[in-house]
C-alpha cells in the first residue's frame, strides 16, 4: 500500500484538523490506531508540524468529509502525477567486507558466462575492466586464492540483474550470428 509523504506530520494534521477516527487515520498513514492515539494525547510525536495532505494533493477535502459521515469508510490516497524514480541497473555500491569476493565473483562470470562482455561484467558487479582483465590472465595480486564463486550467493548482483546481462548477450550473439552457448551445468561442490 502506498503511503502519504511524511505519514507521521500527516497523522497530525489529521487529528488537529478533522474529526476522522484514529483507525482511520491509522490506516491511511501507515500506523497502529495506538500510535495514533498517542499522538493526540501529546505522548508521542511532539514537535512535529501537521503535513496538510490536501494542499499537497494526497487527498481531496471530499475525500475527507466523505469518510468523517462515515466511521467504515477509508481514505485513498490519490494517484499521483510524477512517476516513481526507476532504480538504476547495474553498479552500486559494495561493502567493503564483500569486496574481496568480488574477484571469486568475476572468475564465476568468466568461467560460466562467456558470452558476457567486459562492459557488462563490469556494469553487473561494479568493477572496472583493468580488473576483469586482471582476473581473466590471473594477474591479480590474489591470483592464487581466487576461486569462482556465484555473485548472486555472494550478494554482490543480483539473479534479475543477472539474468537480464546473460539474455542481452545471447541476443547479440544471435544477431551477430555466433552460436549461443548453453546454460552453464552446476558443479559438483557448487551442487552439495
Amino acid at each position: 500500500m502506498t503511503l502519504p509523504l511524511m505519514p507521521k506530520a500527516t497523522a497530525v494534521w489529521l487529528i488537529e484538523k478533522t474529526a476522522l477516527t484514529f483507525t482511520q487515520i491509522a490506516d491511511f498513514c501507515g500506523m497502529h490506531p495506538l500510535e495514533v492515539q498517542a499522538i493526540a494525547d501529546g505522548e508521542v510525536a511532539q514537535g512535529i508540524v501537521g503535513y496538510d495532505p490536501v494542499s499537497n494533493a494526497q487527498v481531496t477535502m471530499d475525500e475527507i468529509h466523505r469518510c468523517e459521515k462515515d466511521s467504515n469508510a477509508r481514505l485513498k490516497l490519490l494517484a499521483t502525477a510524477m512517476p516513481l524514480p526507476k532504480r538504476s541497473r547495474g553498479a552500486r555500491y559494495t561493502p567493503v567486507a564483500k569486496r574481496n569476493d568480488r574477484p571469486d565473483g568475476i572468475a564465476f562470470l568468466l568461467r560460466n558466462y562467456p558470452q558476457l562482455s567486459e562492459a557488462q561484467i563490469g556494469k553487473l558487479m561494479g568493477t572496472t575492466k583493468e580488473t576483469i582483465q586482471k582476473v581473466r590472465d590471473r594477474s591479480h595480486w590474489n591470483a592464487s586464492n581466487i576461486k569462482p564463486r556465484d555473485p548472486v550467493i555472494l550478494g554482490l548482483c543480483s539473479q534479475t540483474d543477472l539474468n537480464a546481462m546473460v539474455t542481452q548477450a545471447n541476443d547479440r550473439l544471435a544477431r551477430e550470428g555466433h552460436a549461443v552457448p548453453p546454460p552453464p551445468m552446476p558443479d559438483a561442490d557448487e551442487a552439495a
